[in-house]
């Protein structure tokens, strides 16, 4: 026998879609079927039923080979390593509910630890473009309902946020928009010829690295002054067009990916593309929003200011907050050899960083929170698997659009298994005694 599960929110992309029907077992132990989700999301689901799933908490012999050891060692191992670090750094936290995030913060503080997450080599130049000049922004909301002019500059949403386009920005229909693509003009800024853009009413194919020269060339256009014949590859009436469109619609935005925020100029880019959506709303409704990755990437970006006042490559070491990204920043860290422990949470540097830092990572101390066994994980002293939240636990997070969504258990995690959260709350509790807090 089955039930099915309804308003499941997707914990993979910053879209954090709320519509997914979920097939459980009557018990709740076994998930059996997903709807309404894209193929990643679905996958994301159906991985929580693996049956070589790593269940127990893993610590490295000397001989390279895992020995299994218990939540409660495994809590001792981490709180030990962060206590006597000098400077450890506590990266990730993307993936992962905002109680979590907080838990993992006041470790942090406790201990002086540099914590940082994944926005440092995404969005993090968007951050500081914001706190530089502010941002014109909304709700996906307010886009599927008004927007009749979208733009993707630098991002692929066909690729990495599959049901975006079809829930928020192209396809949906508004209640001030009609049904479908014939709607809304879409434009894609893009150097490649995407999925993304085979889709679009026109592609400017900038030059790579120049999106800085395109975005203010737009600027002049809005007014009618003078362009040079071509700039970054892009004809000049082939501006003025884009401009002339943007001005036209009833309501616009711009949606930016890494394809701008780390690329030649990174935050400049950001601060451009802010001043354009400014001027353009000197003749229509224009709002921006940066296309968040991971689920919850947003949310930490909230729970740390919140807390320490800063959104990510915050230095806690000296007892108060510092932040300067660039010198805090994880890969900078990790680069110049001053940590002297890594904890990894709800992300996966050693798939991502240049392998010098992922070397850095395997000579350290090193625990690695997370389900899935990972290029992380595997070269971290000590691997810990947790449930999957969004599946095996709820929580909050925050669309990219800074609202927060609660996601909905919908299955039981294998027994005995810890939450991140849970594990967290373990490890704070004996930090507190080693630092004579308790």
């Amino acid at each position: 026998m089955t039930k099915t599960v309804t308003d499941v929110v997707c914990p993979f992309c910053g879209t954090l879609c709320d519509d997914l029907e979920v097939v459980v077992s009557d018990d709740g132990k076994q998930l059996t079927e997903v709807y309404n989700a894209c193929v990643i999301g679905t996958e994301k689901f159906l991985h929580s039923q693996a049956k070589d799933r790593v269940t127990r908490p893993r610590l490295r012999q000397e001989d390279g080979s895992w020995k299994e050891i218990s939540y409660d060692d495994a809590a001792e191992y981490t709180a030990q390593m962060l206590a006597k670090a000098k400077k450890p750094l506590m990266y990730g936290w993307s993936s992962t509910n905002c109680e979590a995030q907080s838990v993992g913060h006041e470790i942090a503080e406790m201990v002086g630890a540099c914590v940082d997450n994944t926005a440092a080599v995404c969005h993090g130049t968007t951050l500081i473009a914001v706190q530089d000049i502010g941002i014109p922004s909304c709700t996906l909301g307010e886009i599927k309902n008004r927007a009749d002019r979208i733009l993707f500059w630098g991002c692929n949403p066909a690729h990495a946020h599959p049901r975006h386009m079809s829930r928020y920005s192209i396809y949906p229909r508004g209640f001030f928009t009609g049904k479908g693509q014939k709607s809304r003009k879409m434009i894609v800024v893009d150097p490649r010829v995407t999925d993304t853009a085979k889709l679009a009413d026109v592609h400017l194919q900038v030059e790579q690295g120049r999106d800085y020269e395109l975005l203010n060339a737009i600027r002049v256009a809005l007014n009618n002054e003078w362009l040079p014949d071509v700039v970054a590859g892009i004809p000049a009436q082939k501006i003025r067009e884009v401009a002339d469109i943007c001005k036209s619609g009833r309501f616009g935005i711009i949606f930016f990916g890494m394809g701008v925020t780390q690329t030649l100029s990174k935050n400049h880019n950001i601060d451009e593309a802010i001043a354009l959506t400014k001027h353009l709303n000197e003749f229509t409704k224009f709002s921006i929003m940066p296309m968040r990755g991971h689920y919850n990437v947003t949310g930490s970006g909230e729970v740390l200011a919140w807390q320490f006042g800063f959104p990510y490559s915050v230095d806690l070491s000296r007892g108060f907050a510092r932040y300067n990204p660039g010198d805090t920043s994880t890969i900078d860290l990790l680069a110049r050899g001053e940590v002297d422990a890594m904890f990894t949470l709800g992300s996966d540097p050693g798939a991502h960083f240049p392998i010098s830092c992922v070397k850095q990572i395997a000579k350290l101390p090193s625990v690695c929170i997370d389900p899935h066994q990972t290029p992380t994980s595997g070269v971290s002293k000590l691997h810990v698997p947790v449930a999957f939240c969004g599946v095996e636990v709820g929580g909050n997070a925050y669309r990219m659009d800074n609202v927060p969504i609660d996601m909905r258990k919908v299955v039981d995690p294998p027994a005995g298994m810890l939450t991140d959260e849970e594990f967290l709350i373990k490890v704070r509790d004996r930090v507190k005694q080693l630092k004579g807090a308790a």
